[in-house]
């Protein structure tokens, strides 16, 4: 086949199969090979993204243990359904499925430790209780035991997984505060960065075709729209007064576009003050809970729209570049460990391959 019909073919392929690029990389092919296959990347997607992500992916796939969890220390130890699920988030935002991909066992062994952290009551937890918070933890393992449902080939396992599933969101709707709200307890109170992640989880189970109550996304939104500060951003909860903070305040974005609410006044005034503590500005460090507030910020500027992401993402993924771990291909993340830190950074730089409905507007 000639050179010219090689780059055709090539051209023709979707957005998603960025994958050809990697290996390319990976198999010494050409400089005119790497050229034809940098065109089918999404954009601001390069050469050097390519080879981080797929450093990560490694460190990711090297890091699991026997049981599928994540345990290392820090946020493994003390959060493990948590970084878990995270992990098993970045391996889906790579392409992968629990039978499809370079990655596809990971995936597999990462659900089945999730649905073996399944309780009675529905709460997806470890033993130690995700370190006494566990629905932070139960909160993105739904989100991804949801978003790989579709993908799961195994009969018992998405028999299974669509067991867990269901018990989760019904333990979600009954842990939901009489503000609309969730804290690290079901049902004892509410605060921002736990209802983020329930908010997300019932959107990716909507997704996945599960039933979730109405009322329930309902009360979220007031909640989010009362946590609302003068200066256009979200307070840390509902109770607890005082300023805007970013970090929530871009969660809160993600969550009320996770809704469904994407034009309300509350989410563009949001947006705005969100945009102000970027705009202008280059850099990773936002005040301690760096990754944590770039995941969210990542999120919110993507389905806002190129008017944010060509803005944000280049400078982001530059930044992300230059602090990705030399001798292992690992990110740190916010003192809780490598692990956390190598999944968002993964998230955040695999945004555009669109493979997570969860992530898109």
């Amino acid at each position: 086949m000639s050179a010219e019909m090689s780059k055709l073919r090539l051209q023709l392929l979707p957005a998603r199969c960025w994958v050809l690029a990697a290996v390319c990389l990976g198999s010494g092919l050409s400089e005119t090979s790497l050229r034809a296959a940098e065109e089918v990347l999404p954009k601001h997607i390069n050469q050097e993204t390519l080879k981080a992500v797929r450093q990560g992916m490694d460190y990711l796939a090297g890091s699991q243990a026997g049981d599928g969890g994540w345990h290392e220390t820090a946020g493994g130890e003390a959060y493990p359904v948590a970084v878990t699920a995270l992990a098993g988030m970045a391996l889906l935002a790579n392409g992968n499925t629990p039978t499809r991909g370079r990655y596809a066992d990971n995936v597999q062994k990462a659900v089945e430790y999730l649905l073996s952290c399944s309780t009675n009551t529905g709460i997806i937890t470890g033993p130690n209780q995700e370190n006494g918070r566990p629905m932070h933890g139960h909160g993105f393992a739904l989100m991804f035991l949801a978003s790989v449902y579709g993908m799961e080939s195994k009969q018992s396992l998405r028999a299974r997984t669509e067991e867990v599933v269901n018990k989760g969101i019904a333990l979600t709707a009954k842990g939901q505060s009489a503000a609309g709200g969730w804290t690290y307890i079901p049902g004892t109170g509410d605060e921002g960065s736990v209802t983020v992640t329930q908010v997300q989880a019932l959107r990716a189970a909507h997704n996945s075709g599960f039933k979730v109550p109405r009322g329930t996304i309902d009360e979220s939104v007031r909640y989010i729209e009362r946590c609302s500060t003068p200066e256009g951003g979200i307070m840390y909860s509902l109770g607890s007064g005082g300023g805007a903070r970013p970090a929530i305040s871009a969660a809160a974005i993600a969550s009320l576009y996770n809704a469904g609410d994407y034009d309300s006044p509350v989410a563009r005034r949001c947006l705005d003050y969100v945009w102000t503590q970027f705009k202008g500005t280059t850099g990773w460090r936002r005040g301690g809970h760096d990754s944590y507030t770039h995941l969210y910020a990542s999120q919110a500027f993507y389905l806002a729209g190129d008017q944010y992401w060509d803005v944000y993402f280049p400078p982001t993924r530059d930044e992300l570049l230059k602090l990705q771990r030399k001798d292992d291909g690992s990110w740190d993340g916010d003192y809780i460990g490598k692990v956390y830190g190598t999944s968002i950074s993964l998230i955040i730089l695999q945004l555009p391959y669109k493979y997570l409905p969860v992530y898109q507007r």
